[in-house]
Protein backbone atom coordinates (compact mmCIF):
# COMPACT_ATOMS: atom_id res chain seq x y z
CA UNK A 1 0.00 0.00 0.00
CA UNK A 2 2.07 2.97 -1.03
CA UNK A 3 -0.03 5.86 -0.33
CA UNK A 4 -0.29 7.47 -3.72
CA UNK A 5 -3.60 9.65 -2.94
CA UNK A 6 -5.58 8.28 -6.20
CA UNK A 7 -4.98 4.75 -5.73
CA UNK A 8 -8.23 2.52 -5.80
CA UNK A 9 -7.08 0.23 -2.79
CA UNK A 10 -8.78 -2.72 -2.12
CA UNK A 11 -9.91 -3.22 1.29
CA UNK A 12 -10.81 -6.48 3.64
CA UNK A 13 -12.82 -5.84 6.98
CA UNK A 14 -12.96 -8.98 8.39
CA UNK A 15 -15.75 -9.58 11.00
CA UNK A 16 -19.32 -7.99 10.43
CA UNK A 17 -20.03 -7.41 14.19
CA UNK A 18 -20.92 -4.32 15.56
CA UNK A 19 -17.47 -2.38 15.01
CA UNK A 20 -16.62 -4.44 11.79
CA UNK A 21 -20.72 -3.93 10.21
CA UNK A 22 -20.08 -0.09 10.94
CA UNK A 23 -16.51 0.19 9.16
CA UNK A 24 -17.87 -1.53 6.31
CA UNK A 25 -20.96 0.75 6.12
CA UNK A 26 -19.33 3.55 6.28
CA UNK A 27 -16.44 2.80 4.40
CA UNK A 28 -18.76 1.34 1.22
CA UNK A 29 -20.75 4.69 1.55
CA UNK A 30 -18.14 6.93 1.15
CA UNK A 31 -16.66 5.03 -2.09
CA UNK A 32 -13.06 5.50 -1.46
CA UNK A 33 -12.14 1.79 -2.01
CA UNK A 34 -13.20 -1.08 -2.92
CA UNK A 35 -14.55 -3.17 -0.20
CA UNK A 36 -15.28 -6.99 0.45
CA UNK A 37 -16.85 -8.15 4.50
CA UNK A 38 -16.33 -11.22 5.73
CA UNK A 39 -18.34 -13.06 8.27
CA UNK A 40 -18.49 -16.49 9.87
CA UNK A 41 -22.40 -16.23 10.60
CA UNK A 42 -24.22 -17.34 7.76
CA UNK A 43 -27.53 -15.15 8.82
CA UNK A 44 -25.64 -11.84 9.11
CA UNK A 45 -24.24 -12.68 5.47
CA UNK A 46 -27.86 -13.55 4.08
CA UNK A 47 -28.88 -10.04 5.71
CA UNK A 48 -26.10 -8.17 4.09
CA UNK A 49 -26.45 -9.33 0.48
CA UNK A 50 -30.34 -9.47 0.52
CA UNK A 51 -31.42 -5.72 2.45
CA UNK A 52 -27.92 -4.08 2.66
CA UNK A 53 -26.75 -2.33 5.93
CA UNK A 54 -28.79 -0.58 8.35
CA UNK A 55 -27.23 2.53 10.37
CA UNK A 56 -28.37 4.52 13.11
CA UNK A 57 -27.05 5.81 16.11
CA UNK A 58 -25.30 9.32 17.28
CA UNK A 59 -24.40 10.41 14.04
CA UNK A 60 -27.42 9.67 11.95
CA UNK A 61 -29.08 7.09 10.20
CA UNK A 62 -28.76 5.64 6.47
CA UNK A 63 -28.83 2.50 4.71
CA UNK A 64 -25.78 0.93 2.09
CA UNK A 65 -26.50 -1.52 -0.35
CA UNK A 66 -24.35 -4.84 -0.51
CA UNK A 67 -23.69 -6.47 -3.19
CA UNK A 68 -22.98 -10.37 -3.12
CA UNK A 69 -19.66 -9.73 -4.18
CA UNK A 70 -19.30 -7.57 -1.29
CA UNK A 71 -19.66 -10.07 1.70
CA UNK A 72 -17.40 -13.51 2.44
CA UNK A 73 -19.03 -15.72 3.98
CA UNK A 74 -15.97 -17.45 5.68
CA UNK A 75 -17.25 -21.31 6.32
CA UNK A 76 -14.81 -24.35 6.86
CA UNK A 77 -13.48 -25.28 3.96
CA UNK A 78 -14.52 -22.16 1.83
CA UNK A 79 -11.35 -20.73 -0.42
CA UNK A 80 -9.94 -17.44 0.84
CA UNK A 81 -11.44 -13.88 -0.57
CA UNK A 82 -10.14 -13.07 -3.78
CA UNK A 83 -6.86 -10.90 -3.47
CA UNK A 84 -5.06 -9.33 -3.43
CA UNK A 85 -6.07 -6.53 -0.88
CA UNK A 86 -3.79 -3.26 0.25
CA UNK A 87 -5.41 -3.79 4.00
CA UNK A 88 -6.91 -6.21 5.73
CA UNK A 89 -9.07 -4.86 8.62
CA UNK A 90 -9.77 -7.51 11.43
CA UNK A 91 -12.62 -6.27 13.41
CA UNK A 92 -13.11 -10.06 15.13
CA UNK A 93 -13.56 -10.76 18.81
CA UNK A 94 -9.70 -11.03 19.84
CA UNK A 95 -10.17 -14.36 20.74
CA UNK A 96 -10.41 -15.21 17.19
CA UNK A 97 -8.30 -13.13 15.80
CA UNK A 98 -5.25 -14.86 14.63
CA UNK A 99 -7.04 -17.69 13.45
CA UNK A 100 -9.15 -15.44 10.95
CA UNK A 101 -5.59 -13.53 10.37
CA UNK A 102 -4.34 -16.58 9.27
CA UNK A 103 -7.23 -17.29 7.10
CA UNK A 104 -6.37 -14.08 4.81
CA UNK A 105 -2.80 -13.13 5.02
CA UNK A 106 -2.69 -15.04 2.07
CA UNK A 107 -4.93 -12.68 0.42
CA UNK A 108 -2.83 -9.20 1.16
CA UNK A 109 -0.84 -7.89 -1.31
CA UNK A 110 2.55 -8.01 -0.96
CA UNK A 111 2.37 -4.19 0.21
CA UNK A 112 -0.52 -4.51 2.02
CA UNK A 113 -0.92 -3.82 5.65
CA UNK A 114 -3.27 -5.73 8.45
CA UNK A 115 -4.79 -3.39 10.57
CA UNK A 116 -5.50 -4.51 13.96
CA UNK A 117 -9.06 -2.78 15.71
CA UNK A 118 -9.57 -5.51 18.60
CA UNK A 119 -8.95 -4.49 21.94
CA UNK A 120 -6.00 -5.47 24.30
CA UNK A 121 -2.56 -5.88 22.78
CA UNK A 122 -2.86 -8.10 19.62
CA UNK A 123 -0.67 -6.26 17.65
CA UNK A 124 2.02 -7.67 19.11
CA UNK A 125 0.46 -11.62 18.83
CA UNK A 126 0.30 -10.68 15.12
CA UNK A 127 3.72 -9.32 14.73
CA UNK A 128 5.53 -12.72 15.71
CA UNK A 129 4.30 -14.64 13.00
CA UNK A 130 3.06 -12.12 10.24
CA UNK A 131 6.28 -9.55 10.12
CA UNK A 132 5.93 -6.16 12.52
CA UNK A 133 6.47 -4.23 9.21
CA UNK A 134 2.90 -5.98 7.92
CA UNK A 135 1.02 -4.79 11.19
CA UNK A 136 -0.69 -1.61 11.68
CA UNK A 137 -2.65 -0.79 15.12
CA UNK A 138 -6.32 0.72 15.05
CA UNK A 139 -7.19 2.09 18.48
CA UNK A 140 -11.05 2.42 18.35
CA UNK A 141 -12.43 5.87 20.11
CA UNK A 142 -16.04 5.09 19.38
CA UNK A 143 -18.81 2.37 20.12
CA UNK A 144 -21.06 0.43 18.45
CA UNK A 145 -23.72 -2.11 18.59
CA UNK A 146 -25.51 -4.92 16.76
CA UNK A 147 -29.29 -4.59 17.67
CA UNK A 148 -29.69 -7.53 14.64
CA UNK A 149 -28.33 -9.24 12.09
CA UNK A 150 -26.68 -6.24 9.72
CA UNK A 151 -27.93 -3.62 11.65
CA UNK A 152 -25.72 -1.54 13.61
CA UNK A 153 -25.82 1.39 15.89
CA UNK A 154 -23.24 4.07 16.64
CA UNK A 155 -23.36 4.50 20.52
CA UNK A 156 -21.03 7.18 20.39
CA UNK A 157 -18.66 9.72 18.10
CA UNK A 158 -14.83 8.94 17.58
CA UNK A 159 -12.25 7.66 15.10
CA UNK A 160 -8.74 5.85 15.19
CA UNK A 161 -5.34 6.39 16.33
CA UNK A 162 -3.22 4.47 13.92
CA UNK A 163 0.66 3.05 14.87
CA UNK A 164 2.76 0.59 14.25
CA UNK A 165 5.26 -0.92 16.80
CA UNK A 166 8.23 0.49 15.60
CA UNK A 167 6.65 3.74 16.44
CA UNK A 168 7.41 4.96 12.51
CA UNK A 169 5.12 7.74 11.58
CA UNK A 170 6.15 8.39 8.28
CA UNK A 171 5.63 5.12 6.72
CA UNK A 172 3.24 6.26 3.19
CA UNK A 173 0.75 3.18 4.16
CA UNK A 174 -0.31 5.29 7.35
CA UNK A 175 -1.38 8.01 5.80
CA UNK A 176 -3.39 5.94 3.15
CA UNK A 177 -5.03 3.88 5.84
CA UNK A 178 -5.87 7.34 7.79
CA UNK A 179 -7.42 9.00 4.66
CA UNK A 180 -9.40 5.92 4.25
CA UNK A 181 -10.54 4.92 7.98
CA UNK A 182 -11.28 9.22 8.01
CA UNK A 183 -14.63 8.04 6.45
CA UNK A 184 -15.61 6.36 9.52
CA UNK A 185 -14.16 9.14 11.80
CA UNK A 186 -11.17 11.46 12.80
CA UNK A 187 -8.26 9.30 12.14
CA UNK A 188 -4.68 10.08 13.93
CA UNK A 189 -1.39 9.06 13.43
CA UNK A 190 0.96 7.99 16.88
CA UNK A 191 4.10 7.33 17.61
CA UNK A 192 3.54 6.04 20.59
CA UNK A 193 0.80 2.78 19.51
CA UNK A 194 2.02 0.88 22.60
CA UNK A 195 1.43 3.62 25.02
CA UNK A 196 -2.48 4.37 23.54
CA UNK A 197 -2.66 0.62 23.22
CA UNK A 198 -2.29 0.32 27.27
CA UNK A 199 -4.26 3.51 28.26
CA UNK A 200 -7.32 1.80 25.95
CA UNK A 201 -6.66 -1.42 27.75
CA UNK A 202 -6.90 0.04 31.08
CA UNK A 203 -10.25 1.75 29.96
CA UNK A 204 -11.56 -1.99 28.35
CA UNK A 205 -10.47 -3.69 31.39
CA UNK A 206 -12.57 -1.41 33.42
CA UNK A 207 -15.93 -0.58 31.58
CA UNK A 208 -15.78 -3.73 29.28
CA UNK A 209 -15.39 -6.47 31.68
CA UNK A 210 -17.38 -4.83 34.16
CA UNK A 211 -20.34 -4.51 31.78
CA UNK A 212 -19.93 -7.79 31.42
CA UNK A 213 -20.46 -8.80 34.65
CA UNK A 214 -22.87 -6.04 35.49
CA UNK A 215 -25.18 -7.16 32.94
CA UNK A 216 -26.05 -3.45 32.13
CA UNK A 217 -25.04 -0.51 29.75
CA UNK A 218 -22.02 1.86 31.02
CA UNK A 219 -24.90 4.98 31.81
CA UNK A 220 -26.73 2.85 34.28
CA UNK A 221 -23.90 1.36 35.92
CA UNK A 222 -21.79 4.31 36.47
CA UNK A 223 -24.12 5.83 38.90
CA UNK A 224 -23.39 3.51 41.61
CA UNK A 225 -20.52 4.84 43.68
CA UNK A 226 -19.23 0.88 44.02
CA UNK A 227 -18.85 0.18 40.29
CA UNK A 228 -16.91 3.56 39.74
CA UNK A 229 -14.32 2.70 42.64
CA UNK A 230 -13.99 -0.65 41.78
CA UNK A 231 -13.22 0.53 38.46
CA UNK A 232 -10.96 2.77 39.22
CA UNK A 233 -8.87 -0.24 41.22
CA UNK A 234 -9.00 -1.78 37.92
CA UNK A 235 -7.81 0.84 35.79
CA UNK A 236 -4.87 1.83 38.27
CA UNK A 237 -3.45 -2.11 38.44
CA UNK A 238 -3.35 -1.62 34.30
CA UNK A 239 -1.20 1.77 34.99
CA UNK A 240 1.00 -0.27 37.49
CA UNK A 241 1.20 -2.88 35.58
CA UNK A 242 2.12 -0.70 32.37
CA UNK A 243 4.73 1.14 33.97
CA UNK A 244 6.61 -1.80 35.09
CA UNK A 245 6.55 -2.67 31.62
CA UNK A 246 8.02 0.70 30.25
CA UNK A 247 5.04 2.00 29.01
CA UNK A 248 4.70 5.64 28.23
CA UNK A 249 0.63 5.88 28.37
CA UNK A 250 -1.13 8.23 26.15
CA UNK A 251 -4.42 10.61 27.03
CA UNK A 252 -7.61 8.31 25.73
CA UNK A 253 -9.11 10.46 23.38
CA UNK A 254 -6.61 13.37 23.46
CA UNK A 255 -7.98 14.07 27.19
CA UNK A 256 -8.82 11.41 29.54
CA UNK A 257 -4.70 10.78 31.62
CA UNK A 258 -4.82 7.58 33.06
CA UNK A 259 -1.75 8.34 34.71
CA UNK A 260 -3.81 10.88 36.55
CA UNK A 261 -6.63 8.66 37.09
CA UNK A 262 -4.67 6.04 38.89
CA UNK A 263 -5.47 5.78 42.24
CA UNK A 264 -1.95 7.55 44.29
CA UNK A 265 -0.86 6.27 47.91
CA UNK A 266 -2.59 8.36 50.45
CA UNK A 267 -5.29 9.46 48.50
CA UNK A 268 -7.94 11.77 50.45
CA UNK A 269 -11.76 12.22 50.15
CA UNK A 270 -10.95 15.72 47.13
CA UNK A 271 -8.68 13.05 45.39
CA UNK A 272 -11.57 9.92 45.40
CA UNK A 273 -14.08 12.97 44.25
CA UNK A 274 -12.84 14.36 41.32
CA UNK A 275 -12.21 10.59 40.10
CA UNK A 276 -15.25 9.68 40.71
CA UNK A 277 -16.19 12.54 38.65
CA UNK A 278 -14.19 11.98 35.43
CA UNK A 279 -15.97 8.51 35.65
CA UNK A 280 -19.76 10.15 36.21
CA UNK A 281 -18.76 11.86 32.69
CA UNK A 282 -17.24 8.98 30.77
CA UNK A 283 -20.32 6.82 32.15
CA UNK A 284 -22.43 10.12 30.78
CA UNK A 285 -20.67 10.13 27.54
CA UNK A 286 -20.53 6.82 26.44
CA UNK A 287 -24.25 5.64 28.53
CA UNK A 288 -25.67 3.86 25.42
CA UNK A 289 -22.20 1.52 25.17
CA UNK A 290 -23.05 -2.09 26.10
CA UNK A 291 -20.26 -4.74 26.66
CA UNK A 292 -18.91 -6.70 23.21
CA UNK A 293 -17.76 -9.04 25.41
CA UNK A 294 -21.12 -9.62 27.57
CA UNK A 295 -22.57 -9.97 23.46
CA UNK A 296 -20.13 -12.40 23.03
CA UNK A 297 -21.09 -14.40 25.58
CA UNK A 298 -24.88 -14.25 24.80
CA UNK A 299 -24.00 -15.45 21.30
CA UNK A 300 -22.31 -18.67 22.78
CA UNK A 301 -18.93 -17.36 21.52
CA UNK A 302 -15.60 -17.38 24.60
CA UNK A 303 -15.16 -13.65 25.86
CA UNK A 304 -12.20 -11.58 25.39
CA UNK A 305 -11.66 -11.18 28.97
CA UNK A 306 -8.43 -12.88 28.56
CA UNK A 307 -6.81 -10.77 26.42
CA UNK A 308 -7.82 -7.90 28.37
CA UNK A 309 -7.65 -8.33 32.58
CA UNK A 310 -6.38 -11.80 31.74
CA UNK A 311 -3.77 -10.34 29.64
CA UNK A 312 -2.85 -8.08 33.20
CA UNK A 313 -2.95 -11.00 35.21
CA UNK A 314 -0.05 -12.72 33.02
CA UNK A 315 2.19 -9.59 33.01
CA UNK A 316 1.94 -8.49 35.99
CA UNK A 317 2.70 -11.70 37.79
CA UNK A 318 5.83 -11.59 35.16
CA UNK A 319 6.35 -8.38 36.87
CA UNK A 320 5.55 -8.75 40.21
CA UNK A 321 2.70 -6.75 40.23
CA UNK A 322 -0.12 -7.36 42.45
CA UNK A 323 -3.48 -7.28 40.46
CA UNK A 324 -6.37 -8.43 42.88
CA UNK A 325 -9.55 -6.66 40.97
CA UNK A 326 -8.46 -7.72 37.26
CA UNK A 327 -8.04 -11.25 38.90
CA UNK A 328 -11.24 -11.31 40.73
CA UNK A 329 -12.83 -9.49 37.25
CA UNK A 330 -10.65 -12.47 34.90
CA UNK A 331 -12.39 -15.43 36.74
CA UNK A 332 -15.58 -13.46 37.22
CA UNK A 333 -16.28 -13.59 33.65
CA UNK A 334 -15.69 -17.07 33.27
CA UNK A 335 -17.69 -18.07 35.88
CA UNK A 336 -20.54 -16.23 33.61
CA UNK A 337 -19.22 -17.75 30.70
CA UNK A 338 -19.55 -21.57 32.56
CA UNK A 339 -23.25 -20.43 33.69
CA UNK A 340 -22.16 -20.81 37.19
CA UNK A 341 -23.15 -16.81 37.44
CA UNK A 342 -25.12 -14.23 35.92
CA UNK A 343 -24.45 -10.72 34.84
CA UNK A 344 -26.04 -8.46 37.17
CA UNK A 345 -25.58 -5.41 39.52
CA UNK A 346 -25.40 -8.21 42.41
CA UNK A 347 -22.74 -10.47 40.73
CA UNK A 348 -20.80 -6.93 40.44
CA UNK A 349 -21.46 -6.06 44.18
CA UNK A 350 -20.40 -9.02 45.90
CA UNK A 351 -17.24 -9.30 43.84
CA UNK A 352 -16.48 -5.56 44.73
CA UNK A 353 -17.25 -6.46 48.01
CA UNK A 354 -14.92 -9.33 48.63
CA UNK A 355 -12.15 -7.28 47.57
CA UNK A 356 -13.28 -4.67 50.40
CA UNK A 357 -14.73 -1.62 48.59
CA UNK A 358 -18.26 -0.60 49.95
CA UNK A 359 -21.62 -1.51 48.25
CA UNK A 360 -22.80 1.67 48.76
Amino acid sequence: MDGTPNQTARVLVVGCGAIGGSVLARLVRAGRCSVVGTTTNAEIADRLRARGVRVDGVDGAFDVPITAEQVWLDVPGAPPPEGPFDAVILATQPPQVEEAARRVVGSLAPDGRIVVLQNGLCEERLARWAGADRVVGGVVAWGASMAEDGAYTRTSTGGFVLGRLDGDTHEPALARLAELLSAVGPTTITDNLRGARWSKLAINCAISTLGTIGGDRLGALMRHAFVRRTALHVMTEVVQTARAEGVRLEKVAGTLDLDWLAIPEGIGVAGWAVRHGALLAVGTRYRNLRSSMLAAIERGRPPSVDFLNGEVVARAAARGVPVPFNTAATDTVHRIARGEARPSLNTLRAMAMALGVPSA
